[in-house]
């Protein structure tokens, strides 16, 4: 027979519920997050005398040891959303009261009534695993870069705006080294043109023909800033800088390692041909996408998954149209910035943004109705392991807007 078990996470410890297929309640008792606790886990299973590989366990995380310890003996795993959990203890009482007990009891009673809607749970290859380590990284990176850049920018906008625009961009490299070694607007009056000069070749800056127009931007007369706000703020400029020069080199060394192990996996072909995916990207919807074709059976899921499609509430006469919020956020994220890149370079995406944007509320929307159409055709491309061809696309929408011949 199989067993279903239903198995309520957290930190430090775990309820388990063992339901035989009929719903009768076998076992029910909690197990600490350790060697012995998984070890009781496995020891009562056996007592019933049903094989690992006959026990499906529904859980609400991928991410925790237990997973792997259930994974790496063989058990068939289950991710169930926590949003389908909530949604369904209306079934066994309306005042909406749980305990870790009743949860782990619900778990297996949906494997039991729903299996049919759930996917098995299987982990990516190790390939898409350190991708998705390093991309997770680098968007924290990314938001503490932000983070921090603001803050540097105000206090150089209030007391020290020489070096803003100087370089390009605050985060470059070079604007950081600037700022450690002239951290004051004396320390860049004071700077003379050879020096300046010196300067730059040190750090690689590659205009030399500009260096003339960047030192004259330096030296041009500005406000003069209060002196006590001055030496209020002077100590936080390099303080910034040499906060932010790590974390921006770290950034980019993670990018290019992450395009190291991209060009390794076996299906980077068909993300790299996307146009305006880039070196980040194309390795981050690859990563979303993962190893598995069968998780996605069609393209509704990861359109549904990453948020870019709307959801209908439709009751007799009354219908209405929402916003999707229960999603995968970083997926959505990804999916929009690249709909934004994918409109410069391709000129499909740009003309389907057009027409969506006539009758869409804002620019957001619309990216997200293009972004929701590219997830459409990468899931064809990903599920027949093709690379994207624009002049192909084009043929297809062509062929799809000409009147259909009606029959005699």
């Amino acid at each position: 027979m199989k067993l279903l078990i239903g198995l309520d996470w957290s930190q430090d410890h775990h309820h388990v519920c063992f339901m035989a297929s009929n719903g009768s309640q076998q076992a029910s008792f909690e197990i600490l997050h350790t060697v012995e606790g998984f070890a009781r886990l496995d020891a009562e299973r056996a007592k019933l005398g049903v094989p690992a590989t006959e026990c499906l366990v529904a859980l609400e995380t991928a991410h925790n040891l237990v997973v792997d310890y259930l994974w790496a003996r063989q058990y068939q795993v289950y991710v169930i959303a926590p949003t389908v959990v909530k949604s369904s203890r209306g079934r066994y009482g309306a005042s909406g009261a749980y305990t870790d007990a009743t949860s782990a009891f619900l778990l297996a009673d949906l494997l039991r009534t729903d299996l049919a809607r759930f996917i098995p749970w299987r982990p990516d290859g190790l390939l898409v695993r350190q991708m998705r380590a390093k991309l997770s990284l680098i968007e924290a990176l990314r938001k503490d870069i932000n983070r921090w850049s603001n803050r540097l920018l105000a206090v150089l906008l209030r007391v020290y705006p020489h070096p803003v625009g100087l370089f390009g961009k605050l985060t470059a490299q070079i604007s950081l080294h600037f700022l450690i070694d002239y951290p004051t607007p004396q320390a860049a009056q004071g700077l003379s043109y050879e020096d300046f000069v010196s300067f730059c070749r040190q750090h690689g800056y590659p205009c030399r023909s500009r260096l003339p127009e960047l030192y004259a931007h330096l030296q041009a007369p500005r406000p003069k800033p209060d002196p006590a706000a001055l030496l209020a703020y002077q100590d936080e400029i390099p303080f910034l800088a040499r906060t932010l020069l790590p974390l921006v080199q770290q950034r980019l060394q993670l990018i290019r390692e992450v395009q190291e192990l991209f060009t390794q996996h076996p299906d980077h072909l068909i993300f790299e041909s996307l146009p305006g995916a880039g070196d980040l990207l194309a390795p981050s919807l690859l990563v979303k996408f993962g190893d598995h074709r069968e998780r996605f059976p069609g393209p509704a899921v990861p359109q549904a998954l990453a948020g870019t499609c709307p959801y209908t509430k439709w009751s007799g006469k009354k219908r209405s149209v929402h916003f999707r919020t229960a999603c995968d956020h970083d997926f959505r994220r990804i999916v929009q910035q690249f709909a934004i890149e994918s409109k410069k370079q391709s000129v499909w995406a740009a003309t389907y943004w057009q027409e969506v944007y006539a009758r869409c509320h804002s620019k957001s929307q619309a990216y997200r109705c293009l972004g929701n159409r590219w997830l459409a055709i990468i899931w064809k491309m990903w599920q027949t392991q093709t690379p994207y061809d624009e002049e192909y696309h084009l043929k297809q929408r062509l062929l799809h807007r000409q009147p259909r011949r009606k029959r005699h």
